[in-house]
């Protein structure tokens, strides 16, 4: 079974073996690029029949990892864009993960050292991995992360939408939204992490109301949905 092909949406894969999204931490600063190695890296796996990009962050706010690669700015996606190039040319197909972390990040990695933000303020377990001010990577304390106001929602979905666009400019065949792990959209969904009373909270429908919000936001940008991912519509 594993090496017959699958059809995935508009694809025609060769076989059933995929490359699952890995977090290499190699993005080259400033600025979160991907580096030139990554094209390398995705250029030798395009035997898999479909390779999901490392999780990237869809802004500065979505950060949670030391040299992570984000796709909000142009430096990220003309770099994304050489990748993309780079695994076609190899005959592969690659998708881009959209990540946002939540509360699993860190005042050093957000913007102007702002909180972390997440549907209700509870610390997590555990430490964030930074860069010191030597340069180094360093695990920290999470720290108390602020809750999201519900007029923020729609800016959050936004940051999803931008991510999606540019990553369709920047040649991937499709996206995938990081909807699980502990992330900022499985937070909404968990009870253990979701206290909100407003209609991001409480029964699932509501907790789930963000995944469904951010999904046909990239609906419209990728055309039709299948197995958890938004892919571009294909003339056959």
């Amino acid at each position: 079974m594993l090496f017959q092909p699958y059809r995935l949406g508009p694809f025609n894969l060769p076989h059933r073996i995929a490359m699952a999204p890995l977090t290499r931490s190699r993005a080259r600063q400033p600025g979160n690029v991907p580096s030139s190695l990554a094209a390398c890296y995705y250029a030798q796996r395009a035997p898999a029949a479909l390779i999901v990009s490392e999780a990237t962050q869809v802004s500065m706010q979505g950060q949670g990892y030391a040299w992570t690669p984000g796709i909000h700015s142009r430096e990220q996606m003309e770099a994304w864009h050489r990748i993309t190039k780079a695994g076609h040319e190899a005959g592969g197909r690659i998708f881009n993960q959209l990540w946002h972390v939540g509360r699993i990040s860190h005042p050093s990695l957000q913007p102007d050292n702002m909180l972390p933000v997440v549907p209700s303020a509870i610390i997590p377990e555990g430490k964030a991995f930074i860069e010191n001010d030597r340069g180094e990577g360093e695990l920290v304390p999470f720290i108390r992360p602020r809750a999201l106001n519900i007029e923020e929602m729609p800016y959050i979905v936004a940051q999803y939408e931008r991510a999606a666009r540019n990553a369709e400019a920047a040649d991937f065949d499709g996206v995938e939204i990081h909807a699980a792990n502990g992330y900022l959209i499985d937070q909404f969904i968990e009870t253990g992490t979701n206290r909100r009373n407003d209609a991001y909270g409480g029964p699932v429908e509501n907790r789930s109301r963000l995944l469904f919000e951010v999904a046909e936001a990239l609906m419209r940008i990728w055309g039709r949905i299948g197995s958890g991912y938004a892919c571009r519509r294909l003339a056959s």
